[in-house]
């Protein structure tokens, strides 16, 4: 009994060892030729088909409820002016690059995880590497590099729809003026305020796809390991995903002071 407890620290730490071995690998691999280019747009174009629209439809409930939340609270200390500049630098600081995360790590990186773990039970995984072919640089790279284009690209669409939803909710909802929300962009908002968001986004999508494809390649037995598998991915890729994102905006508000500061 004791061994048995002493040894799950041990796994875990044997486990994170190997998903950061795996995080290096692709991301040595991907800057090395052959490229395989036909896989990364076969995954670029799935991953962007099934979350566009959720991307869309998330994103403006989460503009709405921080604009109202945001701009009550600013009500009462007596700021209104600056209820937009608040309301956008939550959304694209931390709502936007979140929503990302929490689609393609939940969405594609369980599609992801799956379709690596049924090649992996059902042998393809071994065949490949029996005949000399790489199932990392294969397979792999090109879906990881999928997964940070598709977030990339939607943290803008998030960012857009979800300032768009909280203008309209702070106008319509809570008698805002529309000319002083939007001219409060220039007081508190900066451009690193969008570089930090980007960025996190490749983060998050680097860290979602190696989670989802170290998982699939480690299945458990027969499908119902693959199941495990799946929702192991979803968890820890959350887990590890709001835990980097911690650190990010710890680091970011070291080292970028605030505007007027």
């Amino acid at each position: 009994m004791l061994n048995t407890v002493v040894s799950y620290p041990a796994t875990a730490l044997r486990t994170i060892g190997q998903v950061f071995q795996l995080g290096a690998t692709v991301l040595g691999m991907m800057f090395r030729p052959p490229f395989q280019w036909r896989e990364f747009i076969q995954q670029f174009w799935f991953i962007a088909s099934v979350t566009i629209l959720p991307a869309c439809l998330v994103s403006v409930p989460f503009g709405a409820v921080t604009s109202l939340q945001v701009g009550s609270l600013i009500k009462q200390l007596g700021a209104e002016s600056f209820t937009g500049a608040a309301s956008v630098l939550v959304i694209i600081q931390q709502a936007s690059p979140m929503v990302v995360a929490l689609l393609v790590s939940g969405v594609a990186g369980s599609a992801m995880c799956a379709d690596m773990g049924s090649r992996t039970i059902r042998e393809e995984i071994d065949a490949m590497r029996v005949l000399g072919v790489d199932p990392i640089e294969r397979l792999v790279v090109p879906r990881v590099l999928a997964c940070i284009a598709v977030a990339v690209l939607l943290n803008g669409l998030v960012s857009v729809v979800g300032v768009a939803s909280g203008y309209v909710f702070n106008v319509f909802m809570q008698d805002g003026t529309p000319g002083a929300y939007l001219a409060s962009f220039s007081a508190l908002a900066q451009l690193p305020d969008l570089y930090v968001g980007e960025i996190k986004s490749v983060i998050f999508g680097f860290i979602a796809g190696v989670v989802a494809a170290y998982l699939g390649l480690n299945p458990g037995k027969g499908p119902k390991g693959v199941g495990d598998s799946v929702n192991m991915s979803v968890v820890y890729a959350f887990l590890t995903l709001f835990l980097m994102n911690m650190i990010l905006t710890a680091i970011y508000l070291q080292i970028v002071p605030p505007k007027g500061g």
